[in-house]
């Protein structure tokens, strides 16, 4: 981690740690990698930056120590700004560092080093694919706090989980287990914790070697699905275009040379 960029006054690491594979390490231990304006302020304007040509296809998002994150650090907000200030973090730059996530064109890999719970949970559920260290435990305590949860943040857990499983984690507020949390489709895969960088390095990797154009398309198409039970003419229209696209372009071709004479392909990105 020599070579990283420090952000936020180094509580947010970036670095290159494989071909096209971007990296986003939470540090600050000693506030359990909590969210703090800083934080978000920078996820907010690193994650345009990541989106450089076909420079980096993949982002992963991790913890620093044993922990991924323990959420929105509100708890030293003085008595008398308490309520001001807790809504404007809630309200502007987590909502801005969360929509900068969902808005990357290439996928975003989580890697859950450690407990993640809270906003560091709505993090990781922004990403696109989410690995788990099995000793993790992720949960949700609005209900323990007092707070409401926002919709759109609500909204992006009852895409991943549905909503009888959003209602058990907003609404039960305990904490669960890596396993169950695969199993309920909260993450994708669960790894030994001593694996977690490896796996997330690998997976990335993997991600970033496939061809960028149909990386980004596909991933805009879900999401277009995903948000609208029905699309209207322009929108279908529009998905439609974006296959189409595809066939014309110097990548596509590419990708069939290079599967037919049993070699890695050299994407364009175009």
């Amino acid at each position: 981690m020599s070579d990283a960029e420090e952000l936020a006054g180094g509580k947010l690491l970036l670095d290159r740690p494989a071909e096209a594979v971007a990296r986003l390490r939470l540090d600050n231990p000693a506030k359990r990698n909590a969210l703090d304006h800083d934080v978000l302020d920078a996820i907010a304007a690193v994650m345009p930056r990541l989106d450089d040509g076909i420079e980096v296809r993949c982002v992963i998002v991790t913890g620093s120590g044993e922990m991924f994150s323990a959420g929105y650090d509100i708890g030293d907000i003085p008595d008398e700004s308490f309520e001001s200030d807790a809504e404007a973090l809630v309200a502007h730059p987590f909502a801005a560092a969360m929509d900068a996530i969902s808005a990357h064109p290439f996928p975003v890999v989580a890697a859950i080093n450690g407990h993640c719970l809270g906003g560091g949970l709505e993090l990781a559920v922004r990403c696109d694919l989410r690995i788990c260290a099995d000793g993790a435990k992720l949960g949700m305590p609005p209900a323990r706090l007092g707070l409401i949860y926002g919709h759109t943040g609500l909204r992006r857990f009852i895409d991943v989980i549905g909503v009888a499983r959003t209602k058990e984690l907003f609404l039960v507020g305990r904490n669960i287990e890596a396993a169950r949390a695969e199993r309920i489709g909260l993450v994708n895969d669960v790894v030994a914790a001593a694996e977690i960088e490896s796996a997330a390095l690998e997976l990335a990797g993997r991600i970033a070697a496939n061809a960028p154009l149909a990386s980004r398309g596909n991933k805009r198409a879900i999401e277009t699905l995903a948000s609208f039970d029905r699309l209207a003419p322009g929108q279908e229209a529009e998905l439609v275009a974006l296959r189409a696209s595809c066939f014309a372009s110097e990548d596509f071709r590419e990708g069939v040379r290079a599967f037919g004479e049993k070699r890695e392909p050299r994407w364009r990105g175009r």
